[in-house]
């Protein structure tokens, strides 16, 4: 079968899909991946082929619009201000999408493009399966992951889904109404529906069980591990050896206001919390220098993460994942959208000590975070319990049994 993935987003919304990508690949499939250009890289050795769609999502995040999704202090008013952001961004990638669908015999959409993905497979009578690294469908049992963690009741919260997924269509209606400059004429949303299309999630029921109101189209498979071939470095290797396991840190691809500030806050921590530290520059551009502190670009999370005392990151879908497979604590510091639903949920798991928010992060809050972290061992037990679990589950294949059901 012809396969092809599309997605858009952060690092952390296209490296799940180079690892189930490349299970799809042993199983014999022909699989593509449609991504930004940037990401080119993730794929490499996976059998996976890539499509590149234009826009550079770290430059988005760098503009004048995207630094200003500091501003908001609430989810909504962050989800309002990136969707002002995106409006343009998502139009410029419409026709790319459209040609790498062309190249397939089913479509495989990420949940950040859902909508538009699910529009152009009608367009092209193609079968689709949603692919979502998120439970972004409206449930009684938890607001909209990207509008924060207080609840509101099982009205109030099915309510807040339903308002997300209401804004996510009209940000990409636009761009399904400019699908007939491409030559193709969509069905409408009658298929849209979470009933009748079928949506596979890519995280474990031992994170975050199935909500008991989905429909049975919505399925949680597993995760799906992003595929790494990359080595540590000899410097990483050196550092690792000369010491104690240090902590690492890193903000994946979120940015921070103030690079500077937040780089002294965490030397400043770490050092109060009597710990080394592997410090990843990301797209936060963070920064550190001594003999107990090593910065770093790009690291392989598999090969890293189980060799740390502790990490502390930014609580993103992807990172958190690793983090729970390495089998390490972390202290979570979220930094917007649905890192807060993330970081809940290592808390409640008890592999993470508590939640440090960048708005609330200073030496002395992250030092205690830290503290905890590395010092409690049951919440370093509770972490090994739950990563070994994890080990024994294949996202990969409630995919392959659903590529099995779409008629032929």
């Amino acid at each position: 079968m012809r396969i092809v993935m599309m997605t858009a987003g952060s690092r952390g919304d296209v490296a799940p899909y180079t690892g189930l990508g490349a299970g799809l690949v042993r199983a014999g499939h022909e699989v593509t991946l449609a991504a930004h250009k940037l990401f080119e890289p993730l794929v490499a050795g996976s059998g996976v082929r890539f499509r590149p769609l234009p826009v550079d999502p770290r430059a988005e995040l760098h503009s004048v619009r995207g630094r200003r999704l500091h501003d908001a202090r609430t989810g909504a008013g962050k989800l309002v201000r990136l969707a002002s952001m995106a409006r343009g961004a998502v139009d410029e990638m419409t026709g790319a999408l459209v040609e790498a669908a062309r190249e397939g015999d089913v479509l495989l959409v990420g949940g950040s493009l859902g909508p538009l993905g699910y529009a152009i497979a009608d367009a092209l009578t193609m079968p689709a399966l949603g692919l979502h690294l998120q439970p972004l469908h409206p449930t009684g049992e938890f607001p909209a992951p990207v509008l924060g963690v207080r609840p509101l009741g099982a009205v109030g919260n099915r309510l807040s889904g339903r308002v997300v997924m209401t804004s996510v269509d009209l940000l990409f209606s636009d761009a399904v109404r400019s699908l007939r400059r491409h030559g193709l004429v969509t069905k409408g949303r009658r298929s849209r529906g979470p009933r009748s299309r079928p949506v596979l999630h890519g995280y474990s029921e031992l994170v975050v069980p199935r909500p008991r109101d989905w429909p049975d189209a919505l399925k949680v498979c597993g995760y799906w591990w992003p595929h790494e071939t990359g080595r540590l470095s000899q410097e990483v290797e050196d550092f690792l050896a000369a010491g104690p396991r240090p902590v690492f840190v890193g903000l994946g691809s979120a940015t921070v206001p103030d690079p500077e500030r937040v780089s002294r806050e965490i030397v400043t921590a770490l050092r109060a919390a009597g710990v080394r530290g592997i410090v990843q520059r990301g797209w936060a551009g963070l920064g550190a220098s001594g003999d107990d502190i090593l910065t770093v670009d790009e690291v392989p999370h598999a090969s890293l993460f189980p060799r740390t005392a502790a990490v502390v990151h930014h609580a993103g879908a992807g990172t958190t994942g690793a983090v729970l497979r390495a089998g390490v604590p972390s202290v979570p510091v979220p930094v917007q959208f649905d890192a807060a639903f993330w970081s809940s949920r290592l808390t409640a798991l008890g592999t993470a000590p508590g939640v440090v928010p960048l708005r609330r992060l200073t030496s002395g809050a992250l030092a205690t975070a830290l503290r905890r972290a590395t010092e409690d061992g049951s919440c370093r037990a509770r972490a090994r319990t739950l990563a070994d679990r994890l080990a024994t589950e294949d996202g990969v294949a409630p995919v392959l049994a659903a590529l099995d059901r779409l008629p032929s």
